[in-house]
């Protein structure tokens, strides 16, 4: 009996580490059911995701391949972004040279098509020696630039997906009317800095197509992100424009070391007001989560930066 005992034990046991089973499977056929089947559509970066998105509405999944906070320049892709690559319907890129790395990403991927989304923007050309000829990335930082890549998106979407023609132009309309409204509030906030305030001190050459369009004057550091940023010689050259135009304060951007700035801040006597955001969106809880909460952002920590009030 005693060792009937422990085979009818022994049974239950088994028994009962093998009941969860059916429900693994349950689960499994779950996942399968709830997998998005939208295209795909990629982007390089996080501002062009929430761009495209605007555009797309729910009838897309778009994706940034570059997760918020990371520097795009020098970006290191992985093969886990080259499957995502290869899922893709589309991918949408800046240009301009911002992806560095894009030749090498594309060519693993022959079959997927790709619009660069600034086509039809006239380039800022970078007027650094090492750099001298090559177009300033950041068009995206301009509003008026941003409508061209609004609609680009729009023709991209709809060459993709042509059921969709009358959803993408409603949506970018409704999205061009957002960023024209923005840019009168920007140049409203900006109309109120004096001839000797109207400066842009940062870590990077990000800002020209913004300062081009709201009358700022321009100062960098170190024209484009690179692996060695602040050399000794940047680094004074700022020290002296801030110090020579007495401007009040400096900023640097939230993808890269802000040591250099700081230690422009320190010797000119201006104060580091802050970080601006550029080549990357903030997480959602953060305080640039979307394009349009970029350059407001940007303008108002400037505002309050260069005349001690906000610019709302």
């Amino acid at each position: 009996m005693r060792g009937l005992s422990w085979l009818l034990v022994g049974v239950l046991l088994v028994g009962g580490c093998a009941a969860p089973a059916p429900e693994n499977r349950q689960e499994t056929r779950q996942t399968q059911t709830d997998r998005d089947e939208r295209p795909l559509v990629l982007t390089t970066f996080t501002v062009l995701a929430d761009m495209a998105q605007q555009v797309a509405g729910d009838r897309l999944r778009v994706e940034s391949l570059i997760k918020p906070g990371a520097e795009v320049h020098g970006y290191e892709f992985t093969p886990s972004d080259l499957v995502r690559g290869q899922e893709a319907a589309l991918i949408l890129e800046n240009g301009l040279g911002l992806e560095r790395w894009g030749d090498r990403f594309y060519n693993s991927l022959p079959n997927v098509p790709r619009v660069t989304l600034t086509e039809g923007i006239i380039p800022i050309p970078i007027q650094e020696d090492a750099y001298r000829g090559q177009p300033n990335p950041h068009a995206w930082m301009s509003p008026q630039n941003a409508l061209i890549y609004v609609e680009n998106i729009r023709k991209a979407l709809t060459e993709l997906d042509p059921a969709g023609a009358e959803i993408y132009a409603a949506n970018a309309a409704a999205y061009k009317a957002q960023i024209r409204a923005l840019d009168q509030e920007l140049r409203q906030a900006l109309a109120a800095l004096p001839a000797n305030k109207r400066y842009i001190v940062t870590c990077e050459g990000a800002f020209s197509y913004l300062a081009r369009d709201y009358d700022l004057e321009e100062v960098y550091i170190w024209p484009v992100n690179a692996d060695q940023e602040g050399t000794p010689r940047q680094i004074t050259r700022v020290i002296d424009i801030v110090r020579q135009q007495q401007i009040p304060a400096v900023f640097c951007e939230s993808t890269v070391n802000s040591g250099p700035q700081q230690q422009v801040a320190r010797e000119s006597g201006a104060t580091f007001a802050g970080i601006f955001y550029v080549d990357s969106l903030s997480p959602p809880e953060g305080n640039a989560p979307t394009y349009l909460d970029l350059l407001r952002y940007n303008i108002n920590t400037l505002v309050r930066g260069l005349t001690g009030r906000t610019a709302s």
